[in-house]
């Protein structure tokens, strides 16, 4: 299980290293696309779609980064007062349903890929399956951070599930009562 654990580790270092890449790269281009317009008055067609096209890319890239990182949006507050026993139940419905939501979006970017792709992208002239591909790769990836999340879950330590806001549930009776 450690040999699993530490393949999977590697490989989501290389999933966000390429996110990283991605951002840094993004960030330098804009950069690069403001004082170039602002200072000397130039512009590609090219350079702003491939802008646009590694925002996007960033965005659907980042899907699996937040899966797997618990960057996602929870109220912690009313979390936090479950019982963990029932916490691990709970995470693993709530993330059941992220699946979900993500085999639609996965499976509706297959289909806007097949009719959309096609064409030729107007700045880079590229088709734009090349362009829109990213959202059912990323489905996928985010799938399979979604499944490793659930196995996670399933093996964690109760103490996994315990209260994460101590500062908000120190002196609470509720909770206090709950984790025990």
């Amino acid at each position: 299980m450690d040999t699993l654990k530490n393949v999977g580790k590697k490989l989501f270092n290389i999933y966000f290293a390429i996110g990283v890449a991605a951002m840094a790269l993004l960030a330098v281009l804009i950069c690069f696309t403001v004082i170039m317009r602002y200072f000397f008055s130039l512009s590609w067609k090219e350079l702003s779609e491939f802008n646009v096209t590694l925002f996007a890319f960033t965005t659907f890239w980042g899907m699996g980064v937040c899966i797997i990182k618990n960057e996602h949006v929870i109220i912690d507050i009313l979390y936090d007062r479950i019982k963990p026993s029932i916490k691990r139940y709970l995470a693993i419905v709530d993330y059941l349903i992220v699946l979900a939501v993500d085999v639609i979006f996965t499976y509706e970017g297959f289909k806007y890929v097949a009719v959309a792709g096609k064409q030729i992208s107007q700045g880079m002239e590229i088709r734009m399956k090349y362009m829109y591909g990213i959202m059912p790769v990323s489905g996928i990836l985010c799938a399979i951070c979604i499944i490793a999340k659930i196995i996670e879950f399933i093996t964690a330590d109760i103490s996994y599930f315990a209260p994460k806001n101590k500062e908000l549930t120190e002196d609470d009776p509720v909770v206090e009562e709950n984790v025990k």
